[in-house]
């Protein structure tokens, strides 16, 4: 692969991990497709192995990002319910305040939810506190597999 090849795949890499931190793009998608086109186009052993360390990494973090923070939420007494409504709001967030619209719209959908159903501030807050917890824990786990997939694509590239 080119040296500007190179580039482009290492700009698309780091685009996807400001996606996972910023949820704007779908970040370690984006960063693992950008592996791909770096082990078709280079087409080696050591290609391939780095495409498998990135895939099993992102891979195994999607699922795990999903279950750790929910079996906390689970065990804090935080309802599906009020996840859902912090989904939502998220979302419509994200369309009416672009960037920031994310990371207003869940909190103040599972807190909104929480107070409906607890009536209390105290307690919706402590909730609404748990799921914000569990946002971060599932942002960790995917930069980190992001990040070991990063490391493995550049081990490649530089050795």
């Amino acid at each position: 692969m080119s040296d500007a090849g190179l580039v482009l795949v290492g700009l698309a890499i780091a685009v996807g991990i400001v996606g996972v931190v910023l949820p704007v793009l779908p970040g370690a998608l984006l960063a693992w497709a950008a592996i791909v086109v770096w082990a078709l186009a280079v087409g080696s052993a050591t290609a391939w192995v780095v495409l498998a360390v990135a895939t099993v990494s992102i891979g195994v973090a999607q699922v795990v990002k999903v279950l750790v923070p929910g079996r906390r939420l689970r065990a804090a007494g935080v309802p599906r319910a009020s996840m859902l409504a912090g989904v939502v709001l998220a979302v419509v967030g994200f369309f009416l305040i672009p960037l920031v619209g994310l990371f207003i719209g869940f909190p103040l959908g599972v807190y909104l939810q929480e107070r409906r159903r607890l009536g209390q501030h105290e307690t919706a807050w402590r909730s609404t506190q748990q799921a914000l917890r569990a946002m971060g824990l599932s942002i960790a786990i995917e930069l980190a597999a992001t990040l070991v997939a990063t490391v493995a694509w550049l081990v490649a590239v530089l050795a």
